[in-house]
C-alpha cells in the first residue's frame, strides 16, 4: 500500500481506539508508519482524513446489512419483512462489542469542536440514503432515482440515526427489529383505514 492508503487504515484503527477528538495526527502517522507531510498531502486535514476513514468503515459494515437471498431476497423488496430483516441485521452491528456506531454519536455531541468532519459527513448522508433504499426496496443503487434519495433514502436515514442514539444511550431499551416491523404494521393499517373510510379526507 502507498502512503495515502496507510494513513487510511491507521486513522481507522486510530477512531476505533480512540474515537474522533481524542485522536491526534501524531496519533495516525505513529499507527500508520508515514508522517505528517503525508496527511496534508493526501487528505488536506487530519479531519478530512478522519472523516473519510469514518465513511470506509462503515462501507465495510454494509454487506452486513443485506437479506439473506433464499429468506426475504429480491422478491419480497418492499415488503414488512424485508424492512424487518434489513432493521434487524443493522441491529446486529450496533448491538456488537465495541460498536463504530459510538463515533456518530460523537460527531452528534462534539459536531462545533469538528467542523470539517460533520460537514464531510453531512455531504455523505445523502449517498448514504441512496445506498439504504435498495436493501429496502430491492434494485440496484445507481438506478435510485434523484426524487428517492431526497425522500425515502432520507426517511431510512433517519430511522438509522434514532436507532443508533438509542442504542448508544441504552440499548437494553432499544427497539428490535420486530417492534419496528409491528410499529410499521399499525402505520400502515392506520393509513388504509383513513383511507377507506368513508368521506375521510386527507390533510
Amino acid at each position: 500500500m502507498g502512503h495515502r492508503e496507510d494513513l487510511l487504515e491507521g486513522a481507522k484503527r486510530c477512531l476505533l481506539e480512540k474515537g474522533f477528538v481524542r485522536t491526534t495526527a501524531r496519533d495516525i502517522v505513529k499507527e500508520s508508519g508515514t508522517n505528517l507531510a503525508s496527511i496534508g498531502y493526501h487528505y488536506g486535514s487530519k479531519d478530512k482524513l478522519l472523516a473519510e476513514a469514518y465513511v470506509s468503515l462503515v462501507e465495510g459494515l454494509s454487506d452486513d446489512f443485506t437479506p439473506a437471498m433464499g429468506t426475504a431476497g429480491d422478491t419480497d423488496a418492499g415488503s414488512v419483512d424485508r424492512f424487518q430483516e434489513v432493521w434487524s441485521n443493522i441491529i446486529a452491528t450496533m448491538r456488537q462489542p465495541g460498536s463504530l456506531w459510538r463515533l456518530s454519536m460523537e460527531i452528534v455531541a462534539m459536531g462545533d469542536q469538528l467542523p470539517t468532519v460533520r460537514d464531510h459527513l453531512a455531504q455523505a448522508q445523502r449517498e448514504a440514503g441512496r445506498g439504504l433504499v435498495p436493501l429496502f426496496l430491492g434494485g440496484r443503487e445507481e438506478d435510485v432515482p434523484e426524487g428517492d434519495i431526497d425522500t425515502v433514502g432520507q426517511f431510512y436515514n433517519t430511522l438509522m440515526t434514532g436507532l443508533i442514539c438509542q442504542y448508544v444511550f441504552d440499548p437494553t431499551t432499544a427497539p428490535t427489529a420486530d417492534q419496528l416491523a409491528e410499529g410499521l404494521r399499525r402505520v400502515i393499517g392506520a393509513s388504509a383505514l383513513q383511507s377507506a373510510t368513508p368521506g375521510a379526507e386527507r390533510s
